[in-house]
């Protein structure tokens, strides 16, 4: 038998391999709020069960107690509050990861992105105008906002009633 050679690799090439874009470094990045998400929906999930066993054992009577009466005092509001705070976490929790979910589904990974598909989806181009437009919208926001607030602060500062009073009784 002859002795067979090395396989060698090829030559590296000029050109990088494209690398799948699921284990890119923006989708990582994207995939982090999913994953967040997931973790603190699954706390959440823990801190509801750890609440509902702790209330069913608190609702099962002791050995010698009575079965006719209730076993403990329920004060409603303290109940409605704890409900009102695990329902809030895992909403949340929820929306969290939803959000995650959703950037990771439409390729969004900054705020900029996030402009860009819009302004595509809404017929924009992105040119110059499109931008200028935008600008002359921000600034006409800033004026309105401003003015509403030299409103309001001039307001303020008007007399009252009784000041003006007190102003026309001096000699």
């Amino acid at each position: 038998m002859a002795q067979s050679e090395p396989i060698r690799d090829p030559q590296p090439s000029t050109q990088s391999e494209p690398r799948s874009n699921f284990f890119s470094q923006r989708s990582m990045r994207q995939l982090g709020l999913f994953a967040a998400g997931a973790g603190f929906l699954a706390i959440s999930t823990a801190v509801t069960r750890r609440s509902l066993v702790r209330k069913y054992k608190a609702s099962i009577p002791r050995f010698y107690q009575p079965s006719n009466r209730p076993n403990m005092e329920v004060n409603g509001a303290m109940e409605a509050f704890e409900a009102l705070n695990i329902a809030t976490i895992n909403v949340l929790s929820a929306g969290i990861m939803t959000t995650g979910g959703l950037i990771w589904a439409f390729d969004i990974s900054s705020l900029e992105d996030m402009r860009s598909k819009v302004r595509k989806t809404m017929g924009g181009n992105g040119s110059a105008e499109d931008q200028a437009a935008e600008e002359e919208l921000e600034e006409w926001f800033a004026s309105v906002l401003s003015r509403k607030e030299f409103k309001h602060l001039r307001g303020m500062e008007k007399p009252t009633a009784v000041e003006e009073d007190k102003e026309q009784k001096k000699p």
